[in-house]
């Protein structure tokens, strides 16, 4: 079993001496062993471990592995990020943080799942040059992932902008994250930004060879269902479902699809 396997009540901080940074992490299930792999959870844009709600246990129980999910530095209970985020953040955390976060956890196996801006990351680490050659990286499961801008995603940014300024939201993130200002305008200014380089990201998807599940909601209002076509570019097998009446979160929206396609698809690889 794997030494520090986080599998409490709660998430809890866990040092990273290769990242010089202490972060959440909570586990559900087994440890991860060689001929186990373990679904790794990176998280949306705003989010946290304790934002993906009851999503983690329930992946758990249906596909019978163990599960991980950590918060990024700068999000829920993790150290601090940098400010102002850079406008390449998303390429950097999938460049400097996956792999340590196999490495840290002695993962032989994984498949990575990322919402929104964690659906990029995975999607960045395994077409970058290291994750390419990464053999533990089994698949990936990439729910309303981002590889470009559109005009009525940032329109909605700019809208959780006015958001954030006018209404209650910053004491209801507060309640998951150390500093929820800096979280919310690290992340609303690099994505408003004119250098926001997001997409980036889309000359990495052709060295991407292992299995990609893309799920997204036909009403996201991050992303239309452009976003999942980017995925043909992937050099491996893709398949991807479009979830009607669906907005952003298929893992919360539309629970009971979203656990049997994933379910299905990690039967077919692992």
């Amino acid at each position: 079993m794997v030494a520090d396997w986080p599998v409490d009540p709660a998430p809890r901080r866990v040092e990273f001496p290769a990242l010089s940074v202490s972060l959440e992490c909570q586990a559900w299930g087994a440890a991860p062993t060689p001929n186990r792999p373990c679904l790794v959870l990176l998280h949306e844009g705003l989010g946290s471990v304790a934002l993906w709600r009851g999503f983690p246990a329930a992946l758990s129980a249906h596909t019978g592995l163990g599960v991980l999910a950590w918060s990024r530095a700068g999000h829920g209970h993790s150290d601090a990020r940098p400010t102002p985020w850079t406008a390449d953040y998303l390429s950097r955390d999938a460049d400097t943080v996956v792999a340590p976060m196999l490495d840290r956890f002695g993962m032989d196996q994984a498949i990575l799942v990322g919402h929104s801006d964690g659906g990029s990351v995975a999607a960045g680490y395994a077409g970058s040059a290291a994750g390419a050659s990464d053999c533990r990286v089994r698949a990936l499961v990439l729910l309303a992932p981002h590889f470009f801008t559109e005009p009525d995603q940032l329109a909605s940014i700019r809208g959780i902008g006015e958001m954030y300024r006018t209404t209650d939201l910053p004491q209801r993130m507060a309640r998951h994250h150390r500093d929820a200002d800096r979280l919310f305008f690290g992340w609303h200014d690099a994505w408003t930004s004119p250098e926001f380089a997001v997409a980036a990201l889309q000359t990495r998807l052709p060295r991407i060879r292992c299995p990609v599940l893309g799920l997204q909601g036909a009403d996201d209002e991050y992303g239309s269902a452009a976003q999942l076509e980017a995925l043909d570019a992937c050099a491996g097998p893709v398949s991807t479902c479009l979830i009607p009446a669906c907005g952003h979160s298929p893992h919360l929206e539309k629970a009971d699809e979203t656990l049997a396609a994933i379910s299905g698809f990690v039967r077919s690889v692992s």
